[in-house]
C-alpha cells in the first residue's frame, strides 16, 4: 500500500533563489504552494500567492468591542448604578473615561490579534507533513524550501519534480503524509 503525498519540495540555498522559484511557479500555474524560510524574504508572500487579511480585520474588530465595552462598564458604573455628584460634573463625563476605554481598546485587541493568529495560522501545530522531508531542520538555520502540494490542481508527480529541479534547486524530495 503506498503513503500518500503531501507534495514536492525543493531546498534552496539563497532567499533570492527560493523566491525566483517561487515567482515561477505561480507564473506556471501553481497555486498550492508554500516557503519555509529561517527568516522573512521580501516578496515572498506575494510570489506564493498568499493574501490573508482575517488578522487584522480580527484586531480591529476585537478593539472596537474593548472600546464600546470599556465605555460601557464606566457608563452603567457612573451613571446606572452607582451615581455621585463630584464637584458638580455631570454623571456622563466622558473626558474622564478616555484612559480606561483606550486601555480596554489596547487590551482586546491584543487579545484578539493572538487568538486570531492561532486561529488563523493552525497553531499550535505540534506536526506536519513537512518536518519529516529530508533536511527540512535546516530551515531553520540556513536553508529555503519551497513546497508544492499534491491537491493543486496542476501537480504531476513526475512533472512537479521535473520543474522543482529545472528551478535550480539544491535537493528535491517527496513529501508523504
Amino acid at each position: 500500500m503506498s503513503v500518500p503525498l503531501h507534495g514536492i519540495i525543493a531546498e534552496y540555498e539563497t532567499p533570492e533563489e527560493l523566491l525566483r522559484a517561487a515567482k515561477r511557479a505561480r507564473e506556471a500555474g501553481y497555486t498550492r504552494m508554500d516557503a519555509y524560510s529561517p527568516f522573512p524574504v521580501h516578496g515572498l508572500s506575494e510570489a506564493i500567492g498568499f493574501e490573508d487579511h482575517k488578522v487584522p480585520w480580527t484586531t480591529f474588530f476585537a478593539g472596537l468591542i474593548g472600546a464600546i465595552a470599556g465605555f460601557a462598564l464606566q457608563y452603567y458604573i457612573s451613571v446606572v448604578d452607582y451615581p455621585l455628584n463630584v464637584g458638580g460634573r455631570p454623571f456622563l463625563s466622558w473626558p474622564a473615561f478616555i484612559p480606561v476605554t483606550f486601555e480596554t481598546t489596547v487590551l482586546f485587541a491584543a487579545f484578539g490579534a493572538f487568538i486570531g493568529m492561532l486561529a488563523f495560522n493552525g497553531l499550535p501545530q505540534p506536526y506536519h507533513p513537512v518536518f519529516n522531508a529530508p533536511r527540512f531542520e535546516r530551515a531553520s538555520q540556513d536553508r529555503f524550501f519551497l513546497c508544492i502540494e499534491a491537491s493543486d490542481p496542476l501537480f504531476d508527480r513526475a512533472n512537479t519534480r521535473h520543474f522543482l529541479e529545472a528551478t535550480g534547486a539544491r535537493m528535491v524530495s517527496e513529501v508523504e503524509e
